[in-house]
């Protein structure tokens, strides 16, 4: 191996229920590495910048960041990737000789967790030859808006239950049309990918109300939450011949992005470790 083993952390408040061990320490024993990995939680009221700086000098060499703290992460790096910089919210730190160095990969893990699903579902489809639409206008979908218009997506659809936070993000991509929240079926015709980045059918929250039946033959419907993992969004999609996208992974492809940031190497995303984090969400959900 060409770095030099440290320790990793997942930051947020609350951490404890994390997977983001289990994934990286597993790809760490894949490497003959122990657990090196760890939860690491970290008060909104306390100072970010020195809680990090105490990391350093505790050994850390990397850490992913979670809520509350993507923002406060990104005010207190020393230089900021392209990604970071445009959303204005840092998911990846590295400890790098003494300077914080800020990355963010949800939205290029979003994208490899699209291809992924596409190859699976579709060999011979392309989800990037058709408008998307974006339900929600919070953090993840900042990241994911930004990452369909790197892709080259020239139709992106943006709706929100509040107009105004969609309409704040329309910069983020150059080809984004905002409409509203009554009218999220009519402007599902034609697309060849639906994105649901709203609680709207996580575990304690009412159900996503979606018609399906304008979506392209072939489209991907992706719920980026995985409490619960099939989503009631989800079901209709499979029973209605689309391909269903869950947010495992986005969770293992931004993951698997950290972890190359941090040791040069790109982990292998196989079934053994997906099915151990089912069984993990089975037990603890």
């Amino acid at each position: 191996m060409s770095w030099v083993a440290g320790k990793l952390a997942i930051i947020g408040w609350p951490v404890s229920h994390s997977r983001s061990p289990l994934i990286h320490n597993y790809w760490l024993a894949a490497q003959g590495l122990p657990p090196l990995y760890e939860a690491y939680p970290i008060d909104p009221k306390d100072d970010f910048r020195a809680a990090l700086r105490g990391m350093a000098d505790a050994g850390f060499v990397g850490a992913n960041v979670t809520v509350p703290h993507k923002e406060a992460a990104f005010a207190a790096m020393d230089a900021l990737s392209p990604a970071a910089q445009i959303l204005g919210a840092v998911n990846t730190i590295s400890f790098e000789n003494g300077r914080l160095q800020g990355d963010n990969t949800d939205g290029d893990g979003f994208l490899a967790g699209l291809d992924a699903a596409s190859q699976r579902g579709a060999p011979d489809g392309n989800w990037q030859n058709a408008p998307a639409l974006v339900l929600g206008a919070g953090g993840a979908a900042r990241a994911i808006i930004a990452a369909l218009g790197r892709a080259g997506i020239d139709d992106i659809r943006l709706v929100n239950r509040t107009r105004d936070k969609a309409e704040a993000l329309s910069g983020l991509a150059p080809h984004i049309a905002i409409g509203d929240w009554q009218d999220r079926a009519a402007l599902a015709d034609g697309c060849g990918l639906l994105v649901n980045t709203t609680s709207l059918g996580m575990t304690g929250q009412p159900p996503l109300e979606m018609p399906l039946d304008g979506l392209k033959s072939g489209a991907l419907v992706s719920d980026i939450v995985y409490t619960p993992l099939h989503t009631p969004l989800l079901r209709a999609a499979q029973a209605s011949g689309y391909i269903a996208v869950d947010g495992l992974g986005m969770l293992l492809h931004q993951a698997a992005l950290s972890f190359e940031i941090w040791t040069g190497m790109r982990p292998h995303i196989d079934d053994k470790l997906r099915a151990l984090l089912v069984t993990d969400l089975a037990e603890k959900d």
